[in-house]
C-alpha cells in the first residue's frame, strides 16, 4: 500500500479531513524548502504537494505564477526538487509527498529516468496538470513500475464520461478543482462542489481532495465537510511572498497559517463526528 493510501486510510479510521498544503520548491530560496516541508508537518500537513517551478503554469493563477518565477531565478530544475525530497526524507518517512507540475520537464528528463530518480527520492505521486489521461498511458506504465501515483485533475466543467474516464486510472486521490478559472482567483461554492463529488463517488473509492479557492480556515472548514482532503496553495504561497525579503521567517510564518486551517478544520470534523 501507497503512503498516500496509508495516510487516508489512517485519516478515514479516525474520522478526519487530510489537509493538503501547495508550496513551490526553491520559492523565494532553495534551502527555505526543505525546512519549510517540515514545519508544514508539523503545522498539521497530512500530504505535502511541492510545486516543480516552470517557465508557464497555464492553470495557475498570478500568485503562484510568481513563485514560479522566483524559483526559476535561483535555477531550481526538476533534479533539484528531487533531491529536496531526498532531503525531506532524511526526516521524515511517513509523510506523503506528491509533486505537482507540467509536462515538459517530466519528457526532457524522460519518464523512465524521472521515476527512477522520483522512486529513489521518496516521491510518493505525480500530478502532471497538462497531461490529461488519454495521453498518460505510457508514462502511467512507468511510474506504477516505480510505485508512484497518477493523480488526476477533475473541473466544474468535466463531463460525466471524462469523469468515469479519470475514476478508472487514477491512483492515490483525485484532484477536484472547485472553480472555473486559474488558482486564487474566487470563492468556493460548497453546495455545487459538494454536488460534483458526489457524482464522483458513484465512480471511485478513491479519496476525493478539494482546491482551489480556500483561503482560510473557515473556507477550509466549509470544504472539509464534504472532501476527504483540502487543498491549500495560493494562500501560502502570498505568505511566502510577503517574507520573502526575510526568508528566514517563511517556515514559521506559513506553518502557522495552515496551523489555523487545521485547528478549524479539526473543529469541523469534531463537531460532525
Amino acid at each position: 500500500m501507497s503512503r498516500i493510501s496509508q495516510c487516508f486510510q489512517g485519516l478515514r479510521a479516525d474520522g478526519q479531513t487530510a489537509l493538503i498544503p501547495y508550496i513551490t520548491a526553491g520559492d523565494p530560496e532553495p534551502w527555505v524548502t526543505v525546512p519549510l516541508m517540515h514545519a508544514l508537518v508539523e503545522a498539521g500537513a497530512d500530504v505535502i504537494e511541492l510545486g516543480v517551478p516552470f517557465s508557464d503554469p497555464a492553470s495557475d493563477g498570478p500568485v503562484i505564477q510568481k513563485a514560479c518565477e522566483r524559483a526559476l531565478q535561483n535555477d531550481v530544475s526538476l533534479n533539484h526538487v528531487l533531491e529536496m525530497v531526498s532531503q525531506f526524507r532524511d526526516k521524515n518517512t511517513t509523510t506523503p509527498v506528491v509533486l505537482m507540475g507540467y509536462a515538459n520537464p517530466l519528457e526532457a528528463i524522460g519518464y523512465k529516468t524521472f521515476a527512477e530518480k522520483a522512486q529513489k527520492a521518496g516521491v510518493d505521486g505525480v500530478l502532471t496538470v497538462d497531461m490529461p489521461p488519454e495521453e498518460s498511458e505510457a508514462f502511467r506504465a512507468i511510474l506504477d513500475e516505480h510505485e508512484i501515483d497518477t493523480i488526476f485533475l477533475v473541473a466544474p466543467t468535466t463531463s460525466p464520461a471524462r469523469m468515469k474516464m479519470i475514476a478508472d486510472v487514477a491512483k492515490g486521490f483525485i484532484y477536484y478543482v472547485s472553480i472555473k478559472g486559474v488558482t486564487g482567483t474566487a470563492a468556493v461554492d460548497v453546495d455545487e462542489v459538494s454536488a460534483k463529488l458526489d457524482q464522483l463517488r458513484s465512480l471511485t473509492d478513491l479519496p476525493l481532495g478539494v482546491g482551489f479557492g480556500i483561503r482560510d480556515g473557515k473556507s477550509a472548514a466549509a470544504v472539509s465537510t464534504v472532501a476527504d482532503a483540502v487543498v491549500v496553495g495560493s494562500a501560502l504561497i502570498r505568505c511566502v511572498e510577503e517574507h520573502a525579503n526575510r526568508p528566514q521567517e517563511i517556515p514559521a510564518a506559513v506553518a502557522s497559517m495552515l496551523a489555523e486551517m487545521r485547528h478549524a478544520i479539526n473543529a469541523r470534523d469534531m463537531a460532525n463526528a
